[in-house]
């Protein structure tokens, strides 16, 4: 993070986990039932993103969005394509759903993968909350900005190592690096930018009246996962000479790229092998290690002594020979 100009508050946030991010205004939206809401997001880690949605008198694990008769834990979700600038738009009719809605708050899930609500460990989400009401009670969307007597004159400019990364100010997709975005009321603004194969970045940046923030955001590469597996187990673990571990053991935090991989165990022929981790993603390798045969159970740095017993053989078998000559 570069120094700020004056006017200007940084608070540097841990690295976001969830890359997954769902948009609206405020820290939810209000409508009245059969109107049509839009929602939009981004996902810079998917192609597309499944919708489903959990709420009063609706199953656990949730229903797709369109068709409230469908279960998520059943397969069925609202499938949204996610556009080149990472981000997706959907507008839900909350009148054409296949069903009625009771009034009440209900929880839309946004997920990178076809997971329902009790499958969610592994997966990236993001939630947006909507509560549905009779028309003349509450509509629109609640939250936002009060303006009061300040007016839209600060701005932030927001710059990346490495460049072309997704940014997000306030839950809103804004474009990707280099990029200026203007007529920003005085407050506090996160800040999150991320790059698919790099770690997430973070800050939270505090604007007064004609303040501009220049925002630097250095976002390392991301490691990968190996996963080594021996046959028989108990092998030690080698990665590029260095001691990893004893199989069956999990790497984590390993660069991007080649690595040689190495497995001893004693009585059996050692492994060498040459793995590719890729960033963001486990690499499982499974290696097979063959007993150590007599012969190469050897002493190698003896010679003489192998030379001498083949010797003795050769005498052994030359008596032999000549005795039965005598015989004969």
């Amino acid at each position: 993070m570069s120094p700020s100009p004056r006017n200007t508050r940084y608070f540097l946030l841990l690295p976001a986990l969830l890359l997954l991010t769902a948009v609206v205004s405020g820290m939810g939206i209000q409508a009245v039932s059969g109107e049509t809401i839009p929602l939009s997001g981004y996902s810079p880690t998917s192609n597309q993103v499944y919708l489903f949605l959990t709420g009063p008198n609706l199953p656990a694990n949730g229903v797709a969005l369109n068709d409230i008769t469908q279960r998520a834990d059943e397969g069925h979700f609202t499938v949204v394509p996610v556009m080149g600038d990472d981000s997706w738009s959907y507008k839900w009719n909350t009148g054409r759903v296949n069903g009625r809605l009771d009034d009440g708050t209900y929880t839309i899930w946004v997920v990178n993968g076809p997971n329902d609500r009790s499958n969610l460990r592994n997966a990236e989400y993001g939630t947006i909350s909507v509560t549905l009401g009779k028309p003349g009670l509450s509509a629109g969307i609640s939250g936002g900005i009060t303006a009061g007597t300040a007016s839209p004159s600060c701005s932030l400019v927001i710059v990346s190592d490495p460049a072309e990364c997704s940014v997000v100010v306030n839950g809103e997709y804004k474009g990707k690096t280099p990029l200026t975005v203007g007529n920003l009321y005085p407050g506090t603004y996160t800040i999150n930018v991320t790059k698919f194969g790099y770690m997430p970045y973070s800050v939270a940046v505090e604007l007064t009246t004609g303040a501009e923030a220049t925002v630097t955001a250095y976002l390392p590469p991301e490691r990968g996962t190996l996963t080594v597996n021996t046959t028989p187990e108990g092998a030690q673990v080698l990665l590029d000479g260095a001691v990893a571990g004893i199989a069956p053991v999990t790497l984590i935090n390993v660069l991007p790229g080649g690595h040689n991989l190495t497995v001893i165990k004693e009585g059996y022929v050692p492994v060498q092998q040459q793995v590719s981790v890729e960033a963001g993603l486990t690499t499982p390798v499974s290696l097979t290690l063959s007993p150590v045969s007599p012969l190469q159970a050897l002493p190698i740095k003896t010679p003489g002594l192998v030379v001498a017993t083949l010797a003795g053989l050769s005498c052994a078998a030359l008596a032999v020979v000549r005795l039965r000559s005598r015989n004969t």
